[in-house]
């Protein structure tokens, strides 16, 4: 049986100065029914995430928003690091008078997620950390962009526009600074000081995030799960939305 697909629409909304762009859902869902902010990864924006919100959508408000710097969302004068990319979050939260979400991210959204669940913490409901990084065996520049150009052999070709364009939209100044920002976060020191429920999820294809890795992370977690899914590759919004969904669905919908 096909899976239903849903709708997103472009909204900006002007936080600390700068224009925050996000891809929001239309569907006619519950009032009641669940907020889902999805935080995309280093570089890219909230575009490859779109298969899987469309997917999501049906069922949930669906928030992919555009982190500042990246994407369609405005460029500040200096580069944020990821303290300072979960403090914007939580403002575009209150601006758009949501107050409290599940958050998905991936990759480097994880990092953000992990610092808005201990700065503010009464903006979550859970957490679903898709691939995390930074694995602390592997934080060096050298081990981490290996593991990223293996990653890219496994990636569907059709990703590889989008990240293009999502890396000239970002330029080469913010990627440097964010990618330092990234390897000097720990969020192995983060996890166990998150009190929400956690879904960590690795795509069995992954080089960039090992089994080890997100099995600890996992167990770092106060509240966590893992979940694993077969064939899926770190950019796993983009590679397996189906697979993703379902995966999602059944964690949001345990009682």
């Amino acid at each position: 049986m096909r899976e239903p697909t849903g709708k997103l629409a472009s909204e900006w909304t002007i936080v600390r100065g700068l224009s925050i762009h996000a891809r929001v859902s239309v569907n006619s869902v519950p009032a009641e029914a669940q907020a889902i902010i999805m935080v995309h990864g280093l570089v890219v924006s909230s575009r490859y995430m779109v298969p899987t919100a469309l997917r999501l959508a049906p069922y949930y408000h669906i928030y992919a928003l555009d982190l500042p710097g990246f994407g369609k969302s405005g460029k500040p004068s200096h580069v944020l690091n990821i303290m300072e990319l979960a403090d914007v979050l939580a403002d575009w939260m209150q601006a758009i008078g949501l107050k409290q979400a599940t958050l998905l991210g991936n990759s480097l959204g994880c990092q953000v997620i992990a610092n808005l669940a201990l700065r503010h913490p009464e903006h979550i409901s859970q957490i679903i950390l898709l691939g995390p990084t930074t694995d602390p065996r592997a934080r060096t520049a050298y081990q981490l962009i290996v593991r990223w150009l293996l990653n890219a052999t496994r990636e569907p070709l059709s990703l590889f526009p989008i990240v293009i364009r999502d890396y000239l939209d970002a330029g080469f100044r913010r990627f440097v600074y964010t990618f330092r920002y990234m390897l000097q976060d720990r969020i192995e020191k983060q996890l166990p000081r998150v009190s929400n429920p956690g879904l960590v999820v690795r795509g069995l294809d992954d080089p960039i995030v090992s089994q080890r890795w997100a099995e600890e992370a996992t167990r770092l977690l106060p509240h966590g799960q893992l979940a694993v899914i077969a064939r899926a590759t770190h950019d796993i919004t983009y590679g397996s939305p189906v697979q993703l969904t379902r995966v999602v669905r059944a964690f949001l919908n345990v009682k």
